[in-house]
């Protein structure tokens, strides 16, 4: 007898949701946390285009702002100290995401839980004991977590002491750290991922590398750039090395931005300055998948006379310690052109591009192209042949809640609908090795740039506004339940 065949994803595919612990912890002073760049990072709230698209301005910090953050008490002006207050709900939080049939859990461990100012040579107990309740809650519902070791969180004094990841000494603290944490929860964790879009160095160097670009100078810049991110590669590759020692069954990824950009025009000019573009947003994961620079980059550091410190013993732990798969954020898409004056700008993942006439945006001018998810990943598969994983994707809306506390994200649903559509057609048309799905913020938490909580990505509503104000209260949006009846019948529910 013929039946008719049910659509769906492959068998043991990973459904969640992904969050970043200064995003939602809170607690920044708790049990003993020390300041991480997060904590110095000051509200911003862009009130028109040009301050949205300043992406820069939104996320540069220098020395006079971080002595005046460390001598303040607000959470009001640095919301990422009172995030969502994950730090005292986590136990509640995880209940709601294994309601909703996560069978994974993407979240970060922040670095100065651990070591309060980085240099340290013992843990601090009370911060592995937070994340081992953590563990053990999502093992209580068969969550299996996906840990990234490092997402925006690097230790202030790391940065003020010794100029964050341009000083080669932070590889050392770095492992030290990561032998740490993989020593008291490698036997629990099956997934790793070191450093979060380790290419967002160079859009926002004091986030990613904690440097503060005041102390250089300017003609020096793009070196210290290039230095921090030669040393956050070599300490990705001996973290990589030290798990597979110690837990060889434990897969390590990286994790970059997927930032897919389209010719403005069929012009020759603005396809080579398109594929010139490209280049950038591939070359640090080449290093980590193939275990080597690639010779456009070389050529780009000696053309632009761009001066990198790296020995041979660096250059053996980058080809000896290659990830085992690929993850990354997508978000949306945008253009490029050789000449973009006169063109429209469009705001993105701390990135501008020009923006693309075919597409919609977002309210924060973020195109919505989920054709363009199946065409990454598409080009991510055929460069690297390895296991993919998305592991940010999502819409950033202003949610309205009704006195029923109800929110209808119809728009949210439309949008993560067309996007799973896209991975299902990208692994059953193309061929593609998908392992897992965990969009971004599955409960509202603070954005990152502009840390404003009212642009909101979850399905569970977080009673909390711009200003910390709010009861921290969590409710189910519709789409928590439309995402549960996703998972359930993995993805069977749109598909067919």
């Amino acid at each position: 007898m013929m039946t008719d065949k049910v659509n769906c994803f492959p068998e043991n595919f990973l459904w969640g949701g992904s969050t970043s612990a200064n995003q939602i912890e809170g607690a920044w002073h708790e049990d003993g946390k020390g300041l991480s760049v997060a904590d110095v990072q000051l509200f911003r709230n862009p009130k028109t285009l040009d301050e949205l698209n300043n992406v820069k301005g939104n996320t540069d910090t220098d020395d006079d702002m971080i002595k005046n953050a460390i001598v303040s008490d607000s959470t009001t002006d640095y919301p990422k100290r009172h995030g969502i207050d994950f730090y005292h709900h986590y136990k509640e939080d995880i209940k709601l995401f294994a309601e909703m049939g996560f069978n994974t859990y993407r979240f970060s461990i922040a670095w100065s839980r651990i070591f309060p100012n980085g240099d340290e040579s013992a843990p601090n107990e009370k911060g592995l004991e937070f994340y081992n309740k953590v563990i053990k809650e999502c093992a209580k519902y068969n969550i299996q977590p996906i840990i990234t070791l490092s997402h925006y969180e690097i230790p202030l004094t790391l940065c003020t002491r010794y100029n964050g990841w341009y000083n080669r000494k932070t590889i050392d603290f770095f492992i030290n750290y990561v032998k740490a944490v993989i020593t008291h929860f490698g036997k629990d964790v099956k997934y790793w991922l070191t450093f979060n879009e380790i290419d967002s160095i160079l859009r926002h160097p004091f986030m990613t590398g904690g440097l503060i670009e005041s102390r250089f100078k300017k003609e020096e810049f793009q070196s210290v750039l290039y230095q921090a991110m030669h040393n956050q590669l070599v300490a990705s590759a001996l973290a990589t090395k030290f798990i597979h020692e110690n837990y060889p069954d434990d897969k390590v990824g990286c994790m970059t931005t997927k930032l897919t950009y389209y010719p403005f025009t069929s012009k020759p000019a603005d396809v080579l300055a398109t594929q010139q573009k490209m280049r950038q947003v591939y070359a640090f994961a080449d290093i980590q998948v193939f275990g080597r620079y690639p010779a456009y980059l070389l050529s780009k550091f000696k053309n632009e006379q761009i001066n990198v410190d790296m020995n041979q013993d660096d250059l053996k732990i980058l080809s000896q310690n290659t990830v085992d798969f690929v993850s990354f954020s997508y978000y949306q898409t945008s253009c490029v052109a050789a000449d973009e004056s006169n063109l429209e700008l469009t705001n993105g993942n701390t990135t501008i591009g020009v923006k693309n006439p075919y597409l919609k945006s977002s309210e924060w001018g973020w195109q919505i192209d989920p054709t363009g998810l199946r065409i990454s990943l598409v080009d991510l598969y055929d460069r690297y042949r390895k296991p993919l994983m998305i592991v940010e994707n999502g819409l950033g809306a202003r949610d309205v809640i009704d006195s029923n506390h109800q929110v209808h994200d119809d728009y949210r649903i439309t949008y993560l609908k067309a996007h799973i559509s896209a991975m299902y057609d990208a692994i059953t048309k193309d061929g593609v090795d998908l392992m897992g799905y965990t969009p971004w913020g599955p409960i509202d938490l603070l954005s990152n740039s502009t840390i404003q909580m009212s642009k909101r990505y979850g399905f569970i509503y977080v009673d909390l506004n711009d200003d910390g104000t709010g009861s921290y209260n969590r409710y189910k949006k519709d789409s928590f339940y439309w995402y549960h009846d996703v998972i359930k019948s993995n993805a069977a529910s749109i598909l067919n």
